[in-house]
C-alpha cells in the first residue's frame, strides 16, 4: 500500500516549445515521450515559467542584466504561440485497493491540457486557483506514469506602447492574472507575461475519504484567558458505499528540545455517503491562556501545530491535514481621532510600520529560502506589515509561513490596480476582469488556501481601486465578519448569546478579517479614494516631522530612492552602466540628475527634485567614480528612510495610525525603492528602517530639534535615562548631556527636551550626535541612534577630507559552524581614545527583546515557538546548543590608526575567499543577516555585531569591514 500524503514534482521535467514538438499529447505520454534534454527540449524550471526555463537553459539572455531584456522577443510581437510550451516528467507510484492519486496543480499561467498516459485533462483558465485532477484511473500498471502539460499565456497578453506606462495597454486586466508583467514605472515588461506551471505541482495519494480545506478559527473571551478553537472541514468519500469514519483532531505546541505538548486530542465518528461530500464541525475546543501569537515587535509567534486525520472503518488511515495555527485577533476600525485605519492584536493597538510587496522574483523563480530571507529581512529591519500589492500575487503559503513565524502582518489586495482597472494613460476598462465570475472563483479559492494563517490580516478588494460593483458586493458578502469579530465588545459575549446560525465562526469562509475595498478607502489615504498617498521621490530629511509632510492617519504608499551598492551594479549591468550620473546645474540653481540610459531603463529615481529638494548626494561633495557614488548614496538612503520612518511615528495616534513604505524590494535588478537588491544585498536605508522602527526608539525631531522617545509596546518604560553627545570631526566631545529618571507611557511617544548644541556658541558646521537610551539600574542600552548632521543651510562637504582620517580599531570575532552554515559574533571598537569612566554606556551591551532574534539559525527550519531563554542564557551557549563546532580562540584584527575621531559609516561585507577569481568577478556571498551595519563609533566606543550566512559548497568565507574612514576593505575574518 502506498503511503497517504503529497508528493512534490519538482525535479526532472523538460519543457519544449509547442511548435517545434510535432507529437500529441496523447503520443508524448504513450509512444514517444522525450528522452532527455535533447532538441528542441530543455530542462525546465517547475515551479517556475517559461521565461525563467529560457534564461536557465541560456536560450535567451538574463533579463535583468543590462539592457539585455530587449533583446528578447515580446509576446505581443511574437505571438502566443511562441510561448505556448510543453512541459513533461515522470513518476512511479502504484496503488493499491481503495486508495486515490490526485494530481494536483496549486496554479497555472494561464490555462493548460494535461496529458497522464494518453488521457487528456484540461486545466480551465485563471492564474490563481488551484486544480486538482482524480488520475486514479489512469495510471499504469507498472507504476510508471508519463505527465505532459501544454501551457497557454495569458488570453490577452497585451501591448507596450512606445512610451511604456503603468501595465503597458492594459489588456492584461482583462484576464485574472498579474498586471505588473506589462510594465510599470518600477519593472519593464516581462516577455512571457509569467506563463507556465508556476505553483507547486504534486501527487497526493489518499484513502475512500478526503480532508478538503479544513478551516480553523479562535475566540477569545474574559480578556483573552478562555479561548476555544473550532474547525470545520470539508469530506469527500470517493468510494461507492458509506463510509464510517473516526475522525480526529490533535492540538500540540512544540516545546524547546523538539518536545512537544499535547493540549488537545478529540475523536468523532462520522458517516459519509457513498461518492459525496459532507461539511463536518468539531466540537469547539478550550483552551485557557494560550501562548498568544504576536506581531514583530509586541511579542513572541507562538505556533500550534494543529493535525486532523481520518481513519475509514475496514481500510485504516485514508487521509491526514496538518497546519501551525496562532491563537490571536486582529481587529481594525477607522480611529475617530485621526481618521487612518486602526489596527489592534489581542486587544493592544499596534502603530503600523511596514512597506509594499510586489513578489520575490519577477520570472516566478520562488523558493521556500529567498521567501525565508525576504520575509526575515523584513523582521530584521523592525517592520510589522507587508502589504501584497494588487498587480502582483496572491501570495503563496511558504510566504504566509515565514510571515506567521517572524510576525508579519500581511495586507492581500486581489488582483485590480488604478491604472488596469479604471484609470491609467489611455483610461482603462473600469470593468475588471471580462469573466467576473472567473475572478469570484479564484478569490473565493485564494481565501481558502491562505485564510488559517495568522500573520493575514485583511484582505483588500484592489489598489488605487475597488472592483466593480457586483464583484465588490460579492466579496463584501463573501468575507462579512463573523460576530465575535465585528467590534471589541463582541468579545465580552458569551456563545450562548449569539443566534445558532452564527456559533460556529469556522463555518464562515473567513468570518474573520475585514475587508477593505480599496487601497486608499476606508481609513487609508483619504479614506475616499482620491489619489492621495504618496510622495514617492527624495525629500528633505526635516520634511518628515513636519505637520503638512501628509495630511491623513494612514498612509498606504510613500516612497523615495534605493540606490543599491556598487558591487551590485557591477554584477548586472555591464561597464557602460557603470556611469554614474551627470549633474546639471539648472538657472533655478537647482542640479539635475542626467543618468545613463541603463539606469534609466532599470528606473532610476534620482537623489534631487528639482524646484523642491537639493540633490542629497552633492551634499557630501561630487562624487569621482561608481564606487564614490554609490557610498554617498547610502548615506542618503540612511538618512532619508530614518527621517521618513522617525517622521510618522513622532506623531503616532496624534496624527497617524501607520504607513507602509513604496516599496522594500525589487522583483528585479530595478534602482529605486528599495531596501535590498535583488541578489539580496542590503542598502543602508536596511538599517535606517532597522534603527527607527524599534519598538522602543530614542530620536531627535529634526524639525523641533527636541529629543523624543517613543514606546510603541504595551508596558511603561520607567527608570530610564538618555545620554546625549556632540562629536566633531577633531574627535572631542563639546557637548554632553544625561536625561535622568524618566517614564515613558505604553503606546506613547514623549518628547524630553530640546538638544541646544546647534544654537551654542561656535557650533561646528559639521558634528556628529549620539542618542543612548538606557536603564538606569544596569546602563543595559534600550536604543542607540547616531546622526551626522550640519548647520542649517550648510552641507556634509567636511567630510570629504575627514575620509583621510586614520581612526583606530580592535575587531575581536568568534565564528560558530554548522556545515554551511556560519554565525559570526563581531566586537568591533574605535581605540582612538580610552574608555571614560564616567560614561558606563560606551560598551554598548544591548538588551535583549523578547521577541528578538538576530540568529537566524540558517540551517534549522524555524521551530513553532521561539523559547530560547535570552534573557537567561548567554549567546555563546544559546548557538552551542545548535553548532556542532565553534572555531579554535577568538580572533584579533587592528586597523592601525592614530588619529582620534568617530569611525564612520562602518559596514561588513562577507566574500568568498578563493584565490582565483575573474577580474570584476562578484565574490559577495549572499544573503547576509547582520543584527547592524552601516553602523559609527565614537573615539572609546565598541560594538557587538552578529553576522549570519551560508557559504557554498567548497567555499571558505572571508569577513571584510569597510567605511568612511576605511577604503578598500579591511579583512577582519
Amino acid at each position: 500500500m502506498a503511503e497517504i500524503g503529497k508528493i512534490v514534482l519538482d525535479s526532472g521535467w523538460l519543457a519544449a516549445r509547442s511548435t517545434e514538438v510535432q507529437l500529441t499529447g496523447t503520443q508524448l505520454t504513450t509512444t514517444h515521450p522525450p528522452s532527455g534534454p535533447t532538441s528542441p527540449w530543455m530542462e525546465a524550471a517547475v515551479p517556475g515559467t517559461v521565461l525563467g526555463t529560457l534564461v536557465k537553459n541560456k536560450v535567451v539572455p538574463d533579463p535583468f542584466y543590462g539592457l539585455e531584456n530587449e533583446t528578447i522577443i515580446d509576446i505581443a510581437d511574437s505571438g502566443r504561440e511562441y510561448y505556448t510550451f510543453w512541459f513533461f516528467t515522470t513518476f512511479e507510484r502504484k496503488l493499491s485497493g481503495n486508495q486515490h492519486l490526485l494530481l494536483n496543480f496549486r496554479a497555472i499561467n494561464y490555462s493548460a491540457e494535461v496529458y497522464l498516459n494518453g488521457h487528456k485533462k484540461v486545466l480551465p483558465k485563471g492564474m490563481f486557483r488551484r486544480h486538482s485532477l482524480d488520475v486514479t484511473d489512469i495510471l499504469n500498471p507498472d507504476g510508471q506514469n508519463l505527465l505532459a502539460v501544454l501551457v497557454h499565456p495569458p488570453d490577452h497578453p497585451g501591448e507596450i506602447p512606445p512610451e511604456g506606462g503603468q501595465g503597458g495597454d492594459h489588456e492584461i486586466g482583462k484576464d485574472v492574472a498579474t498586471q505588473y508583467v506589462e510594465g510599470w514605472d518600477w519593472i519593464v515588461p516581462i516577455r512571457d507575461r509569467n506563463t507556465g506551471i508556476w505553483d507547486e505541482v504534486s501527487i497526493y495519494i489518499t484513502g475512500p475519504v478526503k480532508i478538503i480545506d479544513p478551516h480553523l478559527v479562535s475566540t477569545f473571551f474574559d480578556g483573552y484567558k478562555r479561548v476555544y478553537l473550532h474547525a470545520t472541514t470539508e469530506l469527500e468519500n470517493k468510494s461507492a458505499w458509506v463510509a464510517e469514519c473516526n475522525l480526529t483532531i490533535q492540538v500540540s505546541l512544540e516545546l524547546e528540545g523538539s518536545i512537544c505538548l499535547v493540549e488537545h486530542l478529540q475523536t468523532r465518528h462520522v458517516s459519509i455517503p457513498a461518492g459525496k461530500s459532507v461539511q463536518y464541525t468539531f466540537p469547539e475546543l478550550f483552551f485557557y491562556k494560550p501562548n498568544l501569537w504576536w506581531p514583530n515587535g509586541m511579542g513572541k509567534q507562538s505556533l500550534y501545530n494543529v493535525i486532523i486525520t481520518v481513519d475509514v472503518e475496514g481500510y485504516g488511515e485514508s487521509d491526514s491535514w496538518s497546519h501551525l495555527f496562532g491563537f490571536r485577533k486582529i481587529e481594525s476600525y477607522i480611529d475617530s481621532g485621526t481618521g487612518g485605519r486602526l489596527f489592534k492584536v489581542n486587544g493592544q493597538p499596534i502603530f503600523i510600520r511596514g512597506g509594499n510587496w510586489i513578489l520575490s522574483d519577477g520570472l516566478l523563480r520562488l523558493s521556500r529560502k529567498r521567501y525565508k530571507t525576504d520575509i526575515k529581512f523584513h523582521a530584521d529591519m523592525n517592520f510589522n506589515m507587508i502589504r501584497c500589492w494588487g498587480g502582483g500575487l496572491a501570495e503563496r503559503p511558504e510566504f504566509y509561513h515565514y510571515c506567521d513565524i517572524y510576525g508579519l502582518l500581511v495586507w492581500q489586495e486581489f488582483w485590480i490596480t488604478g491604472d488596469v482597472d479604471g484609470r491609467g494613460v489611455p483610461v482603462s476598462n473600469p470593468d475588471g476582469p471580462l469573466d467576473h465570475d472567473l475572478f469570484l472563483l479564484c478569490a473565493r479559492d485564494t481565501i481558502k488556501l491562505l485564510r488559517n494563517h495568522p500573520s493575514l490580516a485583511l484582505w483588500v478588494g484592489g489598489n488605487e481601486q475597488v472592483p466593480p460593483p457586483d464583484l465588490n458586493n460579492a466579496l463584501k458578502n463573501d468575507l462579512k465578519l463573523h460576530p465575535y469579530f465585528v467590534t471589541s465588545e463582541e468579545a465580552g459575549k458569551s456563545i450562548q448569546g449569539l443566534s445558532s446560525q452564527s456559533v460556529d465562526p469556522s463555518q464562515y469562509l473567513d468570518g474573520t478579517r475585514i475587508y477593505v475595498q480599496g487601497s486608499m478607502w476606508d481609513g487609508f489615504a483619504n479614506g475616499k479614494g482620491d489619489f492621495t498617498d504618496g510622495p514617492y521621490e527624495i525629500q528633505y530629511p526635516e520634511s518628515f516631522f513636519r505637520d503638512d509632510f501628509y495630511k491623513y492617519g494612514f498612509n498606504p504608499e510613500v516612497g523615495s530612492v534605493g540606490m543599491p551598492v556598487a558591487a551590485t551594479i557591477k554584477a548586472t549591468m555591464p561597464a557602460e552602466g557603470w556611469q554614474i550620473p551627470l549633474f546639471k546645474k539648472l538657472p533655478s540653481g537647482y542640479v539635475k540628475e542626467v543618468a545613463n540610459p541603463i539606469w534609466e531603463y532599470h528606473k532610476y529615481i534620482p537623489y534631487s527634485k528639482p524646484g523642491s529638494v537639493h540633490n542629497q548626494i552633492l551634499l557630501y561633495g561630487t562624487p569621482t567614480d561608481l564606487n564614490d557614488f554609490c557610498l554617498k548614496a547610502q548615506l542618503a538612503n540612511y538618512i532619508q528612510y530614518r527621517a521618513l520612518i522617525e517622521g510618522y511615528t513622532s506623531r503616532m495616534w496624534k496624527k497617524h495610525t501607520g504607513f507602509l513604505i513604496w516599496k522594500t524590494q525589487n522583483p528585479w535588478t530595478g534602482l529605486r525603492g528599495q531596501f535590498y537588491d535583488h541578489l539580496l544585498d542590503q542598502t543602508a536605508g536596511f538599517y535606517g528602517c532597522r534603527c527607527a522602527a524599534e519598538p522602543i526608539h530614542v530620536q531627535l525631531n529634526l524639525a523641533t530639534y527636541f529629543i523624543e522617545v517613543v514606546n510603541t509596546q504595551s508596558k511603561e518604560l520607567s527608570d530610564v535615562a538618555i545620554e546625549a553627545s556632540i562629536w566633531d570631526l577633531s574627535g572631542t566631545c563639546p557637548y554632553y548631556k544625561v536625561f535622568e529618571k524618566l517614564t515613558v507611557p505604553p503606546n506613547k511617544v514623549v518628547s524630553i527636551g530640546e538638544m541646544k548644541y546647534p544654537k551654542s556658541k561656535n557650533p561646528k558646521p559639521v558634528y556628529f550626535l549620539l542618542l543612548k537610551l538606557y536603564n538606569m539600574s544596569d546602563y543595559g542600552i534600550i536604543s542607540r541612534n547616531f546622526y551626522w548632521l550640519h548647520l542649517p543651510g550648510g552641507d556634509y562637504n567636511l567630510l570629504e577630507p575627514y575620509r583621510k582620517r586614520k581612526v583606530p580599531l580592535k575587531i575581536t570575532s568568534k565564528a560558530f559552524i554548522k556545515g554551511s552554515t556560519y554565525e559570526m559574533e563581531m566586537h568591533v571598537k574605535n581605540t582612538s581614545k580610552k574608555l571614560d569612566s564616567k560614561r558606563l554606556t560606551y560598551e554598548n551591551n544591548f538588551i535583549t527583546r523578547l521577541d528578538d532574534d538576530d540568529f537566524d539559525m540558517a540551517s534549522v527550519e524555524p521551530v513553532n515557538i521561539r523559547t530560547k531563554e535570552k534573557d537567561e542564557v548567554s549567546l555563546f551557549q544559546r548557538m552551542y546548543k545548535h553548532f556542532s563546532r565553534e572555531t579554535d580562540d577568538l580572533k584579533v584584527a587592528e586597523i592601525n590608526g592614530t588619529e582620534e575621531g568617530v569611525a564612520f559609516f562602518l559596514h561588513f561585507s562577507v566574500h568568498a575567499s578563493e584565490t582565483e577569481h575573474k577580474v570584476g568577478e562578484d565574490t559577495r556571498i549572499l544573503p547576509v543577516h547582520y543584527s547592524d551595519n552601516y553602523f559609527s563609533l565614537v573615539p572609546g566606543e565598541a560594538m557587538p555585531i552578529k553576522i549570519s550566512f551560508e557559504v557554498p559548497p567548497g567555499v571558505t568565507p572571508r569577513i571584510t569591514l569597510h567605511g568612511w574612514n576605511y577604503h578598500g576593505g579591511h579583512a577582519v575574518f
